[in-house]
């Protein structure tokens, strides 16, 4: 899973796109009677990716904090500072922006498995376990919550899920150094989704349940996988 970089917020009661910043008086003493008051600097325009960034950071931290049908699109425009309209602009509606927002935060990033240094098997699932358990905290349990409440039996939902958890699995083996491997793929990535299963309950005793440690997660989630990278995948 990966979150994007949020884009720049406005600053409360900033003029709206395209138009000038309000004239302000000057301090005693400092401007001659008569002279024109200083204006605020225009606030810089965004182009339309970093709106649409700006757009999807807003509303990802809203369907972080509550369940889809308590954020309405009037929500995510004003978390973002624009108009309800862009909502629909950059993401069709509500539904799609979900949709949108699910497909990023449940896939394991390319650039963090491209970032992991050369070194041992143990030391490369160490590093990826800790960005994962990062990422996760980050994003509290909206994760584990995904694909509840009103849209849990959705099957645009559903694929979503099923084809970031299989594009997941492919950049964990990437990860774990097993991408050569061909003759077995099949049993490999049938580990690997038994794997994912664990990752989930163990993020789930964590996060929701309370009863076991980052650190205990940590050391199971990161020895089961060096487990099967090392015993198992060898024995198939």
């Amino acid at each position: 899973m990966t979150t994007p970089n949020p884009a720049p917020r406005p600053a409360a009661g900033a003029a709206p796109e395209g138009v000038s910043g309000v004239e302000l008086p000057a301090a005693p003493g400092t401007q001659m009677a008569g002279a024109p008051a200083a204006a605020e600097p225009r606030r810089r325009r965004l182009n339309p990716d970093e709106r649409r960034q700006q757009i999807f950071v807003c509303a990802q931290k809203l369907f972080n904090e509550r369940a889809y049908e308590d954020v309405s699109a009037t929500d995510i425009a004003a978390a973002a500072g624009v108009a309800r309209g862009l909502i629909n602009h950059y993401f069709g509606n509500k539904r799609e922006l979900y949709l949108e927002v699910i497909k990023v935060s449940s896939t394991v990033s390319e650039v963090a498995v491209a970032a992991l240094p050369d070194g041992t098997a143990e030391e490369r699932i160490d590093l990826a376990v800790a960005w994962f358990l990062d990422t996760l905290e980050q994003s509290g349990s909206s994760w584990l919550s995904f694909g509840g409440g009103s849209m849990g039996r959705d099957p645009d939902l559903e694929k979503i899920l099923i084809a970031a958890e299989n594009d997941s699995i492919e950049l964990l083996i990437e990860a774990c150094g097993l991408s050569g491997r061909t003759a077995d793929r099949e049993q490999i990535e049938a580990m690997f989704r038994v794997y994912a299963q664990l990752v989930r309950s163990g993020a789930r005793e964590w996060l929701l349940r309370k009863t076991l440690t980052r650190p205990q997660v940590h050391a199971l989630l990161a020895n089961t996988l060096t487990v099967i990278v090392e015993k198992a995948v060898p024995a198939i």
